[in-house]
């Protein structure tokens, strides 16, 4: 195989700027990391319009666990065009949208039977679970925590509280009845507290300040959370942070809703991260790399939840049996190929490689992770633990021009989470570039 990366002229090269500019006129804006023009990509290798390799350090903003095009679920896509490309899985029957939700609902933790709804993306699956737990309890308001990215549709946004952006101009419409409160970021400790010896505060705090002072605990529909934030940090919890709140769920008798969006499918190691924390949640959002590269999602949940009524929700393309066809090969590629085992394993050997960069370099202040959902937070000094914004967006900016795609997240951290089945070789390349970038910016602030 072609040595990677493989840069042949300065990106964005002259054929990534006419696309780039083209995009600037027409598309509206949305979020934008790199100038990264695709032609190609295959594996963690993408190639742009200017015969340029990189490395994937993002798998498409967490879609593609398994890889781009990984030949299983190419295979699958194929043989199902030859067949039918749509069903309407909500309003008619398909054997493939069964055979998916069978699958899903027996991966989910718990004894008691599982049922899920298909839809498209993140924050459907985030809206889903948004109405059912209504139904589900009867009750109307919902406890989300500070950092937490569920989508940016109203109900989604509204649970969302990771940056002010996202929700400047839509305040007055955002959905009633939901609070925040600060999530287990022992880094950043919103109380200046440290842990252990601050005896879990921040879920404490909960049932002894915010439910009795601002939040009517009787009616909550749900506490939602990401266990492994990640649009917010990749923040890693305490265990016993998730099971304090899981047990205000169960003596409050509201929802425990896990949105495994970004973390689920193996990401952390094991199929979805709530098995790390020995939590049973009521419902689990999923979407990203279920349908290894096309769009899916799936809110799976406790079968008692089940409408009551056939119309209180519905979708068009939940149903879109290429992209079930997709995720039933995927789930096949996550067993067959032991991708958990693989997270688990590299996983560890990568965060000990990021934690070695962290003692040689004063600008990474935090190292953190599961799996292979590792992150470093770069700060401007480690006594101060101010936000290097600048210097992180730096260290990506020249990962691109060297080969290697990243992606930020949090304030001032960058999210390490290739494809589960990178070749090690690979894996070792993109690392050694990543701290060829940080070196350099180590000396040269731009903080």
């Amino acid at each position: 195989m072609p040595k990677v990366p493989n840069i042949k002229v300065e990106p964005p090269g002259p054929e990534a700027k006419k696309v780039v500019a083209k995009d600037v006129e027409y598309i509206v804006k949305a979020t934008k990391t790199a100038p990264l023009v695709f032609k190609k990509a295959e594996g963690a290798v993408i190639e742009d319009v200017d015969g340029n390799t990189y490395i994937d350090f993002y798998a498409g903003v967490g879609v593609l666990n398994v890889g781009a095009r990984h030949p299983k679920v190419v295979a699958a896509i194929k043989d199902q065009v030859e067949k039918y490309t749509h069903v309407a899985g909500t309003d008619f029957y398909c054997g493939l949208q069964s055979r998916l939700a069978e699958r899903l609902a027996k991966t989910a933790p718990g004894k008691n039977k599982k049922m899920v709804f298909f839809s498209n993306t993140g924050a459907e699956s985030v809206e889903a679970a948004i109405k059912i737990a209504k139904r589900g309890t009867g009750k109307q308001c919902f406890l989300d925590f500070l950092g937490a990215f569920h989508g940016r549709t109203t109900g989604a946004m509204t649970l969302t509280a990771s940056k002010w952006v996202q929700r400047e101009g839509y305040t007055a419409t955002l959905m009633p009845g939901v609070f925040h409160v600060p999530y287990a970021y022992c880094y950043r400790c919103a109380y200046k507290m440290k842990y252990p010896e601050c005896d879990m505060w921040c879920a404490k705090i909960i049932e002894e300040v915010y439910f009795e002072n601002q939040i009517p605990p009787n009616d909550l529909a749900a506490i939602s959370m990401e266990v492994v934030q990640g649009e917010g940090g990749y923040v890693v919890p305490p265990k016993e942070f998730v099971k304090m709140v899981y047990d205000l769920t169960r003596k409050y008798k509201c929802l425990f809703i896990d949105d495994e969006v970004q973390s689920g499918m193996g990401r952390t190691g094991k199929m979805w991260a709530v098995e790390h924390f020995d939590v049973v949640p009521d419902i689990i959002c999923s979407a990203k790399s279920l349908g290894g590269g096309l769009p899916i999602a799936a809110t799976i949940v406790d079968a008692k939840l089940d409408f009551d009524r056939y119309g209180r929700h519905s979708n068009t393309f939940g149903g879109a049996s290429l992209a079930h066809a997709s995720a039933l090969a995927t789930l096949d590629v996550i067993e067959e190929e032991k991708l958990l085992d693989r997270a688990a394993k590299v996983g560890k050997e990568t965060k000990k490689r990021l934690e070695e960069m962290q003692q040689k370099y004063e600008i990474i202040g935090d190292t953190r992770g599961v799996g292979m959902m590792l992150a470093h937070e770069f700060v401007q000094d480690r006594k101060s633990k101010k936000n290097a914004a600048k210097s992180r967006d730096k260290i990506s900016d020249m990962a691109f021009k060297k080969g290697l795609m990243l992606l930020p997240c949090g304030k001032s951290n960058i999210r390490y989470i290739p494809p589960l089945n990178i070749p090690q070789d690979q894996l070792d390349a993109g690392l050694e570039v990543l701290e060829d970038c940080i070196k350099y910016v180590n000396k040269n602030r731009a903080d």
